[in-house]
């Protein structure tokens, strides 16, 4: 029987072809011959406990002009799709939780949610850093000035960052003497409104962030290091990080070690691990990427590799 597959996205129009990691399932799922279905946020609704989205068939391919062609538009409860991505891009705001409640509905008549909607709740994707501590730099969560300022003083040289944002934005670094600390922690904790994470920062972000990405609690063999711009300390690619190809350090497989059989536990199918040097820094769950580039580096599929554990997941 054929899988139907839905995915909830930001709008398919937007994203960049050669290096989106929602594509490339799509792709691998298609070739499969799976039937695929394209939602966004907005098109999901819960009607007398159930969840529905107006949907359209869809046809996706690598062809950089034209990547995509949406068919038919239906309407449909998401119990008659055997699967669904859930691919939609942070910010973890109020409407997101509420997606995830929705998406928890399709989940309780059977629809496999990848990643399963509690965990997307849960787990804060920094934040869940803190159930493996042993893995981490030394870190503070806080929204008070002169607790990130005492953290700044025994550290000397730390990152901070939000907690809800993605490809680098707003992540600072802050030495001692920085004359703009006060505007900085003003800005990132919205004048003490908001929390924020300080970690130590760590100088082998010159070779390079990694990530790791971990399909069903197994990570692939090699990581995407991303360097740093000169004069930049974010080696994140959307912050004009570069990428490399590195093969997985003894530390780097303890890592996933110690994460891996949790994220499996909680249903986080796909997920990507932020590694500096020694340390775990960031547990990457709502819309992992770097498919693509590793795919292209060591001539993998790691797309193929998630559909597979999605096959074993529906019984197939």
């Amino acid at each position: 029987m054929t899988i139907k597959l839905g995915v909830v996205m930001d709008p398919i129009e937007s994203i960049h072809v050669y290096k989106d990691s929602t594509l490339a399932m799509l792709i691998s799922a298609q070739a499969r011959g799976w039937d695929l279905y394209y939602m966004e946020q907005g098109d999901l609704f819960l009607r007398d406990g159930r969840c529905h989205a107006g949907m359209n068939r869809l046809t996706v391919s690598g062809d950089t002009r034209r990547w995509f062609e949406r068919l038919e538009r239906q309407t449909l409860p998401l119990a008659a799709l055997d699967v669904v991505l859930m691919r939609k891009d942070p910010p973890v705001d109020v409407e997101y939780l509420y997606t995830t409640i929705l998406l928890e509905r399709a989940e309780a008549e059977g629809v496999l949610v990848v990643n399963r909607p509690s965990a997307l709740r849960n787990v804060g994707e920094k934040l869940y850093t803190a159930w493996f501590t042993a893995c981490c730099p030394p870190t503070l969560v806080s929204r008070q000035m002169h607790r990130l300022k005492a953290f700044l003083e025994e550290f000397r040289d730390i990152v901070v960052k939000p907690l809800n944002g993605m490809g680098g934005a707003s992540v600072f670094r802050v030495r001692h003497d920085d004359p703009n600390l006060n505007v900085i922690l003003e800005t990132i904790t919205d004048n003490g409104r908001r929390s924020a994470m300080a970690q130590r920062y760590i100088p082998e972000i010159t070779a390079g962030d990694k990530r790791i990405l971990l399909v069903d609690g197994e990570p692939f063999p090699y990581a995407l290091a991303r360097i740093p711009a000169p004069g930049e300390s974010r080696g994140n690619l959307a912050a004009g990080g570069t990428g490399r190809g590195v093969e997985l350090t003894e530390r780097d497989r303890w890592i996933c070690a110690q994460v891996g059989p949790a994220l499996r536990e909680m249903g986080l199918l796909f997920v990507g691990l932020d590694v500096i040097g020694d340390y775990l820094t960031e547990i990457n769950i709502t819309s992992p990427t770097c498919i693509r580039e590793l795919d292209t580096l060591y001539k993998a599929d790691i797309a193929g590799e998630l559909m597979d554990a999605i096959e074993l997941r529906l019984g197939n």
